[in-house]
């Protein structure tokens, strides 16, 4: 288990994605990184859709991973292979996407952990549902978290990737 201090950052974490490579955060310093934990059988699944947008139009300055988690309703029972191919097929998403993990409770994963803990001025504490996101500035460090009810196109997800 990995013990970080109030000082770490993302690039302390590395992941796997769905094809079992390894994710590792530090290569992405100096662009923002938007982490969404994603369910492929949720009401807000057609997010998918905004977030490839997001990624296809803000390319050199944003980096998209999309984490799987089965905690909120069982949305997300497929397998990592399964996940990929309907995110491809439906969606075609093509930013990256990571290898399940656990969102909350005894088995939440240590980015999940980090995620939730981060002071930023929205909110620290539990995800609530699928498609929370959360935005790591160009130096590591969350400044912006949202609720599943803000959409990848809204207003002021935008306004903090661009500023």
């Amino acid at each position: 288990m990995m013990i970080l201090s109030g000082n770490s950052t993302i690039y302390d974490f590395k992941i796997k994605d769905v094809d079992g490579k390894t994710i590792n955060f530090n290569e992405y310093k100096g662009k923002k990184i938007l982490l969404v934990n994603v369910a492929s059988e949720c009401g807000k699944t057609p997010q998918y859709e905004g977030l490839q947008e997001l990624s296809v139009k803000y390319k050199d300055q944003l980096v998209i991973i999309g984490i799987p988690a089965n905690n909120f309703g069982g949305q997300e029972p497929g397998t990592d292979a399964e996940i990929k191919s309907f995110c491809t097929k439906t969606y075609h998403v093509t930013f990256k996407m990571a290898s399940k993990l656990s969102a909350k409770g005894e088995k939440k994963d240590a980015i999940f952990k980090w995620l939730t803990e981060q002071e930023n001025p929205d909110f620290k504490g539990e995800i609530l549902w699928n498609f929370e996101k959360f935005l790591i500035d160009e130096n590591g460090k969350l400044i912006r978290r949202f609720r599943s009810g803000v959409k990848p196109n809204d207003e002021e997800l935008i306004k903090a990737i661009k500023k």
